[in-house]
């Protein structure tokens, strides 16, 4: 027998430095400590049916990360959250956790993802917002996975939403953006295009990004 599940994970803290492969060998040992059975697949070498919907980036935390997994023996999802929480050490957190039904998984539906982006030492304005979400063409130098080599893309049309809150003399973005197989848009090439239109001279380890939502198709 199988049985599947899908539970709600918090990532911050230190464990935000851990990367996606160390974060599903953590789950899985999880599993085994708490006692749950893990579905395997099949094949010359098997692996235990565990994912994330959208795996994090390292570095970025987290309120609203999907995992899918599948165990043996049927388990109340309360018991779940509290033997797996039972495990972890601070930074990492099982919400929720509920049955799921046979179909599509999230990670083949995810559509777009909401993030807050935290930059120290910047009151950012509606004049600047405005002007930076007219430009023609939003560019930003992406890495091309083949040729190593760095090449500018416009990324206007992949950024859903973006508005802004401002904290003391600190700012965050709140940006939904496209994220899946058909048009995905990492924060890191906003992050960019937002600090050198800004004029910004800032480091990249002094911003923090917090993943706030994911969305998906039905």
């Amino acid at each position: 027998m199988r049985y599947l599940y899908r539970a709600i994970i918090e990532k911050n803290g230190y464990m935000k430095y851990i990367s996606h492969l160390d974060m599903l060998r953590l789950f899985r040992n999880a599993f085994k400590i708490a006692g749950f059975r893990l579905v395997y697949s099949a094949g010359f070498n098997p692996h235990p049916k565990l994912g994330f919907a959208l795996p994090l980036p390292l570095g970025y935390s987290s309120s609203c990360e999907i995992l899918e997994f599948e165990i043996r023996e049927y388990a109340d999802p309360g018991m779940i959250v509290e033997k797996l929480n039972a495990v972890f050490m601070e930074g990492l957190k099982v919400k929720s956790c509920e049955t799921a039904e046979e179909g599509k998984s999230y990670a083949s539906r995810v559509m777009a993802a909401s993030y807050e982006i935290y930059i120290p030492g910047l009151c950012c304005n509606e004049h600047m917002l405005e002007s930076f979400l007219k430009q023609e063409e939003i560019t930003a130098e992406k890495v091309q996975k083949k040729t190593g080599k760095n090449k500018a893309i416009d990324i206007k049309n992949m950024i859903r939403s973006l508005s802004f809150k401002n904290i003391e003399n600190n700012t965050v973005l709140c940006a939904e953006l496209d994220a899946g197989s058909t048009s995905s848009l990492s924060p890191e090439l906003l992050v960019s295009a937002f600090v050198e239109f800004a004029g910004l001279k800032i480091e990249r380890w002094e911003i923090n990004i917090s993943r706030t939502g994911m969305y998906f198709n039905k």
